[in-house]
């Protein structure tokens, strides 16, 4: 038992085991180096040799795999959480991406598993917290936003050595129902009563260009006419208009009472516009005859806004602007979108809607996918899960195709088949 007692020299890097004088088997684990690079060691305690011996084993497994617990105190998820949106996401994603991270944080994570240890975090704990968020209405969509930005974070975490797995990667974000993402292009007959309606109303273009092009949101509120060649009939997509993000600007000593984007002395603390951030985003994209008429009186009219506005107007560069010129504000282009549909006697549908659209028309009428992928701004690696994913099957494309089956195994000619349309009209 003397000689157990008794410590031995080791070589670097290697565990100290020891009997100590409480009567339990304890070991000095070299884990690596603190920030100020002095030896950090962590040191473990068991009641018997070989459980320590099993436990000391396992750390250095850890510690050489780089998945052990780095020096300090243990974060816990919410404290990392908040870190990780602020100063690790922050600087290298989109201001867009930002904005979905954060609220994923501060409204549903921090507040759902935020006092765990990172380190002690399990899947069920991400489990039940997409359960209680459902059970207080949140839509499986949202929990699946809180669970990807879980994954992202904590992912980081395990790379950094604060957490040896990532518990969201092992957890199951609740069933996305089949329906609850569907979308249903608006019909030729559908685009053509918006288009009556669009005829009357300020910014025309701005909805055919959606509806005929299927440019997003952002490409079209972002678009400045040195982008258009009317000459030529294309125009050129580089930039994303961005939503706007205000701070107060009536400072502490006389508060407004209102929320920032309601103050008076606002802040605009976001940028208006952002480059296109892929290569197929940045695109040219060729405009039909209807569209360049429809552009060219635009312009007209935006001119003489300018004229009557005087040192009202706010030059920008913008084809689409305010009655006083500056950016169209994206919350008012989308209520301008559900007051177009309401006014045309159009079903409801979101205003990302009209790109599906687009994006069908564009099938219907037989286009070659890269064009198609072209038009729409699809990266070529991913190009066939976006056609996939936006462009539908319409009623008249199987119909179409259940004739030439008929033709093809019943050798029905075409009159025959249009003559039982007709009797079935009958």
């Amino acid at each position: 038992m003397a000689e157990e007692k008794k410590r031995t020299r080791r070589a670097n890097g290697e565990s100290a085991i020891y009997l100590g004088k409480d009567g339990r088997w304890h070991a000095r684990v070299p884990m690596g180096y603190k920030d100020d690079g002095s030896p950090y060691r962590r040191h473990l305690t068991r009641p018997t040799r070989k459980e320590l011996v099993d436990e000391v084993r396992r750390l250095e497994k850890q510690r050489d795999e780089g998945s052990a617990r780095q020096p300090g105190k243990p974060w816990t998820v919410g404290k990392w959480l908040e870190h990780w949106v602020e100063n690790i996401a922050k600087p290298v994603v989109s201001e867009n991406t930002y904005a979905g991270y954060e609220v994923a944080v501060r409204v549903h994570l921090v507040p759902g598993i935020g006092r765990h240890r990172i380190d002690r975090l399990e899947p069920e704990h991400l489990e039940s917290l997409y359960r209680r968020m459902q059970s207080a209405g949140s839509k499986a969509g949202t929990a699946h936003q809180a669970h990807r930005t879980a994954r992202t974070a904590l992912g980081e975490a395990v790379r950094r050595g604060h957490a040896a797995k990532n518990a969201a990667a092992l957890a199951k974000p609740p069933r996305m129902e089949e329906d609850e993402n569907e979308v249903e292009p608006y019909s030729v007959d559908e685009v053509q009563s918006l288009l009556l309606e669009v005829n009357k109303r300020r910014n025309s273009a701005r909805w055919m260009l959606a509806l005929a092009l299927g440019l997003r949101q952002g490409e079209t509120l972002g678009l400045r006419w040195s982008d258009v060649d009317l000459d030529n009939e294309y125009l050129k997509l580089r930039r994303n208009r961005l939503r706007p993000k205000y701070e107060h600007g009536c400072g502490e000593a006389a508060p407004c009472g209102r929320k920032a984007g309601y103050c008076p002395a606002r802040l605009q603390v976001r940028r208006e516009t952002k480059n296109t951030k892929s290569r197929a985003g940045r695109r040219a994209v060729p405009l039909p005859g209807p569209l360049v008429v429809m552009l060219r009186s635009h312009r007209e009219a935006q001119a003489r806004e300018r004229t009557a506005a005087g040192n009202l107007w706010t030059e920008s560069e913008y084809v689409f602007t305010k009655p006083l010129g500056g950016p169209l504000s994206p919350n008012t282009d989308y209520h301008d979108w559900k007051r177009l549909l309401e006014d045309a006697g159009v079903r409801d549908g979101r205003l990302h809607d009209a790109r599906h659209t687009a994006g069908t028309v564009l099938m219907l009428l037989g286009v070659p996918d890269r064009v198609i992928d072209q038009i729409m701004g699809w990266e070529p690696g991913g190009a066939a899960r976006m056609r996939a994913r936006y462009l539908h099957v319409t009623d008249p494309m199987l119909k179409e195709a259940a004739r030439k089956i008929e033709r093809a195994i019943w050798g029905a000619p075409d009159n025959l088949t249009v003559d039982k349309d007709q009797d079935n009209e009958a």
